[in-house]
């Protein structure tokens, strides 16, 4: 994310207009066909962000400063090439813009396709719409960005950067450039391939919708002789088309695979098979009367949830389901280990009060009972005693049960005891909250990769209830 300032020289006006017209360009957006904004209109969104800020002086009192004021700010956000329309990318840029200011702040979104990877520029303005405060950034946000951005793009099935590397400064251009270097160019083959699972994973009802989802990916189809299927893309270089089939795709690409595929009969050689079950179960709500409208809600709520899960172990590297089990477990017991740490020093802390007020209250009595002593235990002086006498007993009564036999401490070690233990009670409450969140995030992210992979049976009932 970056943070646009008025240059040297600069007035405030040129300079958002400077970063927005490069956004709008029409050489990059297709004449202004990829571009959509929130709360201001693409043609005058540049006078649209200037008047917010004159109104926010007028309402607040506080001049925009040309030179340490951020103007607007912007991020870029880019796709995998050959995985995504410029009018997805468009959409999916704008739900971005969207979460990351929750509809607080005018924005403007511009999809460029001037390069092999797909790319947006969104720009929002730093004042809100109401004209009272400014977008405040924080520490980390560009990762709390990155991770909003990796969780839309799992939602709609796109590729994202796993483990993302600090980039020297100039070293490359943009995203292509590096996707490049790491792991060399995708060839027409790959690319096909992904543009058909990507196709199939749409559940087409029949082939003539099939091949009207890979048009719109921007392939050229062409039927062949004895009934085959060619395709090459279009506007990326690709002199040949290349034929449906298994000998030039691999298995599951053959021409009979893809139909039987679209029509549900049978797996797709070399494609493993997954059994998915939502983590709402919608059937069983539609049984109870949950109507369209929910089950609508819901399909989204479970993609949402299984892209979270996705995310999460992608970040904390437990691609390994045993992985992943074994730091559920790791997480319930150390959560487990602390709560049991917790109630031992909270019934230390309970000796050690005890053991202070029955110290004191022996200390204050035993003159009493000395004396008591000393009377040759006179059944006069009881009767005029016989309440301080008593709680001397009972004083030493409780020490002999709180101490089992040990000696008992001098009064400054027990307070110095009692101040340790509350610390230590703080210190071990703080680590139990965090345990707890992360026991429970752990937990339902194993849930749902559980949901997610089919382990749902029997066999596991003992597992799914600790």
């Amino acid at each position: 994310m970056l943070q646009r300032h008025a240059g040297e020289g600069e007035t405030i006006a040129e300079a958002i207009r400077d970063c927005l017209d490069y956004g709008k360009d029409p050489e990059k957006t297709e004449s202004g066909k990829y571009i959509s904004a929130y709360e201001c209109d693409p043609a005058t969104v540049a006078d649209e962000f200037l008047l917010a800020k004159a109104s926010y002086a007028a309402m607040t009192g506080r001049e925009q400063k040309k030179a340490n004021d951020v103007l607007c700010y912007q991020i870029r956000q880019s796709f995998y090439p050959g995985e995504i329309t410029p009018k997805e990318a468009n959409r999916i840029g704008y739900e971005l813009a969207m979460r990351w200011t929750k509809g607080r702040h005018a924005f403007i979104v511009t999809t460029h396709t001037d390069r092999q990877h797909i790319h947006c520029h969104i720009y929002y303005n730093s004042t809100t719409l109401d004209c009272t405060r400014k977008f405040r950034n924080f520490w980390g946000s560009s990762f709390a960005l990155r991770r909003l951005s990796d969780r839309l793009c799992l939602e709609n099935g796109l590729s994202i950067v796993e483990n993302p590397k600090p980039r020297s400064k100039g070293k490359y251009r943009n995203y292509g450039e590096w996707q490049k270097e790491r792991k060399g160019p995708l060839s027409y083959q790959d690319r096909l391939r992904f543009a058909i699972d990507t196709a199939l994973a749409e559940r087409t009802a029949d082939l003539d919708e099939f091949l009207s989802l890979m048009k719109r990916a921007g392939y050229e189809v062409k039927k062949v002789r004895g009934g085959g299927i060619s395709f090459r893309l279009t506007g990326q270089g690709q002199e040949r088309f290349t034929r449906l089939r298994a000998s030039t795709l691999g298995d599951g690409y053959d021409l009979k695979d893809i139909l039987a595929a679209i029509e549900g009969k049978e797996k797709r050689p070399g494609r493993p098979e997954r059994k998915i079950s939502l983590a709402v179960d919608i059937q069983a709500k539609l049984a109870a009367g949950k109507g369209p409208g929910y089950e609508r809600w819901a399909k989204v709520f479970n993609i949402k949830q299984m892209a979270a899960a996705l995310a999460y172990i992608q970040d904390n590297g437990l691609t390994d389901y045993e992985q992943l089990a074994q730091k559920a477990t790791e997480a319930t017991d150390h959560f487990h280990e602390l709560s049991e740490q917790i109630k031992r020093t909270e019934q230390a802390m309970k000796t050690n009060a005890g053991l202070k007020a029955a110290t004191v209250q022996y200390a204050k009595t035993r003159p009493v009972f000395e004396q008591y002593k000393a009377a040759k235990y006179s059944r006069k002086f009881l009767a005029e005693h016989e309440a301080d006498i008593e709680l001397y007993r009972a004083a030493q009564a409780e020490m002999r049960r709180l101490l089992g036999g040990a000696k008992l401490p001098k009064i400054d070690a027990l307070k110095e005891e009692g101040r340790k233990l509350t610390a230590k009670k703080k210190r071990l409450y703080g680590e139990y909250q965090k345990a707890r969140r992360d026991m429970q995030e752990i937990v339902t992210i194993k849930a749902n990769i559980d949901t997610l992979l089919g382990y749902t049976e029997p066999g596991r009932k003992q597992e799914k209830e600790r």
